[in-house]
């Protein structure tokens, strides 16, 4: 928070016993400003509306994409300028992707910049504006996510594309 960062972790990592709300919740804990509080958590509700309907359930009980919408939520909640998501589409159906990736442009379009991290290629890519090939730890190839795409290297190791 201090810094306008924060994270999004892979595997979720949701308080299991605290409710939606407590969640959320822990995502402001450094915040002192209460009337945007609430305003941030109705953001999050308007996001993920699923979360609203579910917001006195445990963490634990909800669907693995109901636990990371959560988790993006709790996030959300620190009001940061650059929200971290690791591996997001992780576990989840294809239907729930979508959600997720859809909800992932509409933060960005909302103004919080997102440094996303993300073994569906493809999908990452056509909604980033740049992106990086990573190998055993070290960028290999850096360039707009629109030129990755388009990459033969990228296409025939990275995406699946012969």
């Amino acid at each position: 928070m201090g810094r306008g960062i924060a994270q999004s972790p892979e595997g979720r990592l949701i308080f299991p016993r605290m409710t939606v709300l407590e969640n959320l919740e822990m995502g402001a804990f450094l915040r002192n400003d209460k009337a945007d509080i609430k305003k941030d958590l109705e953001w999050v509700f308007t996001l993920f509306p699923r979360l609203k309907e579910r917001v006195s359930q445990a963490g634990g009980t909800l669907s693995g994409g109901e636990q990371q919408m959560l988790a993006m939520g709790r996030a959300l909640m620190a009001r940061p300028r650059i929200l971290l998501l690791d591996e997001p589409s992780m576990g989840l159906s294809p239907l729930l992707v979508e959600l997720i990736f859809d909800t992932i442009v509409q933060i960005n379009k909302d103004g919080t910049t997102v440094l996303l991290v993300e073994q569906n290629a493809l999908m990452a890519l056509s909604i980033a504006t740049r992106g990086y090939v990573i190998q055993t730890g070290e960028i290999v190839l850096s360039d707009t996510a629109l030129n990755l795409r388009n990459n033969e290297m990228v296409q025939k190791s990275y995406l699946g594309i012969e």
